[in-house]
């Protein structure tokens, strides 16, 4: 009988040290996704996942001292942004077979899409203050870099 008593007694000591290493080595893991933080630190995850880098758009800033500019300077100031790159899928510059298309649909249609915007291009190449002359000798610059 003493050795039942001791074998129960051992089976109890047992089954509680177990737990306790248990909860002691599973809590902390239990803890990261509600907030706290393992011995890693959840901050580190989170630097690891951000992305390499990030395209922001932003409004073409022009400054004008009030008298019509020419398609060069318009195309520097604004249309260059993209148009040099291609970025956004903007046709590059002097690139004959993106702007082949483009030109045999004609001037009007060009001008069209650059005053109401197409694709990723705004409305005016983002400048909203361009006139329509300035945007016309724009898209006019283009074409003959193209031609």
């Amino acid at each position: 009988m003493a050795n039942k008593q001791y074998s129960s007694q051992m089976i109890l000591t047992i089954t509680i040290v177990v737990a306790i290493v248990l909860v002691v080595l599973i809590w902390p893991l239990s803890m990261i996704g509600k907030g706290g933080s393992a011995a890693g630190g959840g901050d580190e995850a989170e630097l690891r996942i951000l992305p390499v880098a990030r395209v922001e758009m932003q409004k073409a800033v022009v400054k004008s001292d009030g008298k019509p500019r020419d398609g060069a300077t318009v195309y520097n100031a604004v249309c260059m942004v993209c148009h040099a790159s291609g970025v956004a899928g903007a046709p590059k510059t002097g690139d004959k077979a993106a702007w082949a298309p483009r030109i045999a649909a004609g001037n009007a249609t060009m001008l069209k899409n650059a005053t109401n915007g197409k694709g990723a291009m705004p409305a005016r190449g983002g400048a909203a203050d361009l006139s329509d002359a300035e945007l016309k000798a724009a898209v006019d610059y283009l074409v003959s870099k193209a031609k």
